[in-house]
């Protein structure tokens, strides 16, 4: 799984082991020290980059029948996958994720394009997007390239597999003052202005 994280802190604790009226440490003072170092420690070691699973998608794995488009000459289910994400950066204040096809003709094709996603939302589940789950949770969807408002599997032409960069974005505002149904380009680009990092699986599909 490739992940990139635009903006990444660390944090030190520091914890004086002596006090400051004597060079020799007080058996107060080192227990407190060490409490202070176990409780904070553990958070610090448990945190790590930000990530997206699937249970739908395996990261450089082909797209199932479930999530392929329903129409035209595909043959699919077009239910939109499972994502899990986790170690969001500092900040986080919403979510995006899209699904976006660079191997098709031209500038490529967008498959799903949310945004708004609450920063206290960890996962989807699948077939949120025509389920009303997204609505529900109040994220809104953006007109993909079937021209339709959510989400479109992947139907390319036959030949060679394409590929299906799925992100998840963490986002430092809460309202990118984009509409459902607004063309997913336009997604794109205001998600591009807020975004604190990001996480993303490639999975292929041909015909």
């Amino acid at each position: 799984m490739t992940l990139e994280n635009r903006h990444m802190r660390s944090r030190c604790l520091v914890v004086p082991l002596a006090s400051p009226r004597s060079r020799t440490p007080s058996l107060a003072w080192a227990l407190l020290s060490l409490a202070l170092v176990a409780a904070h420690g553990p958070r610090a070691l448990a945190e790590g980059p930000f990530a997206l699973t699937s249970t739908s998608f395996h990261d450089g794995g082909p797209v199932n029948a479930a999530q392929v488009f329903d129409q035209d000459d595909c043959k699919g289910v077009n239910r939109s996958p499972q994502l899990s994400w986790h170690d969001a950066p500092q900040g986080t204040r919403s979510f995006a994720v899209t699904i976006f096809d660079p191997d098709a003709p031209g500038p490529g094709w967008w498959h799903w394009a949310v945004a708004q996603i609450p920063a206290s939302v960890d996962h989807l589940p699948e077939n949120a997007s025509a389920s009303g789950y997204l609505k529900k949770i109040g994220a809104v969807e953006a007109r993909n390239d079937f021209d339709i408002d959510g989400y479109g599997g992947p139907c390319p032409p036959a030949g060679k597999p394409h590929r299906y960069v799925v992100t998840v974005y963490a986002l430092g505002t809460t309202d990118l003052r984009l509409g459902q149904g607004r063309p997913a380009l336009m997604f794109d680009h205001e998600i591009g202005t807020a975004t604190l990092g990001s996480a993303r699986m490639v999975v292929t599909y041909a015909r």
